[in-house]
């Protein structure tokens, strides 16, 4: 097996995922191959002129991970979303199934952190323990982020490298946000419509209050938004993203 490069870190906690995950049907998809390829080109044009604006500071949020705690600048780690796959056996019918993909964001904490800590946070806050000060999914006052990371964390730009993802088409602009193997663990069955579309850099939820909301809030705006999607709505959330990214709202 190859070695990971050096210029990435990745989380192995969740290299595999449990064997149910890739492959599990979850819906028809309900859509026209119309907007779905419009969605992909609309991402591809928009993502491609995103990261040639943003190249610059891309560059130097690496340089800045780089400085302050070393190689390397980017965490990479296993995440499930949704494809559309042909329903075998019938050409004209097409289902939303799971898939793992290599996500990546900018490294906001030291290297080879403990991923336990986020584990046990998560499994709080999916089944509504956590506490009313910190109910959402992000983890407070984290030990584990470095200056840096603080930094780009509130300001979301730790999320950048995510356009890659996007070109590469395990993500869209617009969609639910991609989750950790064991986070989807602790789903019920209900939970999983939310993975009718492809996964997101930004969501309904993330305008809506970002880290602030707690789980089952979060499941229901991302079942709105796979309800109603449409181009017209992938828009006016990216117009809305910014704006709530720039007041750092729900920022974790």
């Amino acid at each position: 097996m190859s070695s990971t490069p050096s210029a990435v870190v990745s989380d192995h906690s969740s290299a595999s995922g449990p064997p149910s995950i890739p492959g599990k049907r979850v819906g028809e998809v309900e859509r026209g191959r119309v907007f779905h390829l419009s969605k992909r080109v609309f991402d591809l044009v928009v993502t491609s002129a995103l990261l040639l604006i943003l190249s610059p500071l891309l560059l130097a949020i690496a340089v800045a991970i780089v400085i302050e705690t070393g190689r390397p600048a980017i965490f990479s780690q296993q995440r499930v979303g949704a494809r559309r796959r042909r329903h075998i056996g019938r050409s004209d019918e097409w289902v939303w199934e799971l898939s793992l993909f290599r996500f990546y964001k900018f490294r906001s904490m030291v290297v080879d952190a403990d991923p336990a800590l986020h584990q046990a946070h998560i499994e709080s806050f999916v089944q509504g323990h956590a506490e009313p000060d910190h109910g959402s999914f992000k983890l407070q006052d984290d030990p584990r982020v470095t200056r840096v990371g603080r930094v780009i964390r509130a300001t979301s730009l730790d999320e950048l490298p995510q356009l890659f993802n996007v070109l590469k088409g395990d993500m869209s602009l617009v969609g639910p946000r991609p989750l950790p193997a064991y986070e989807v663990e602790l789903y019920e069955d209900a939970h999983f419509e939310r993975f009718r579309a492809p996964s997101g850099v930004t969501g309904l939820w993330q305008v809506a209050g970002r880290a602030e909301l707690p789980f089952t809030q979060m499941i229901e705006l991302d079942l709105e938004y796979v309800r109603t999607q449409s181009l017209a709505r992938d828009l006016w959330i990216l117009l809305r993203t910014l704006p709530v990214v720039v007041a750092q709202r729900g920022a974790g």
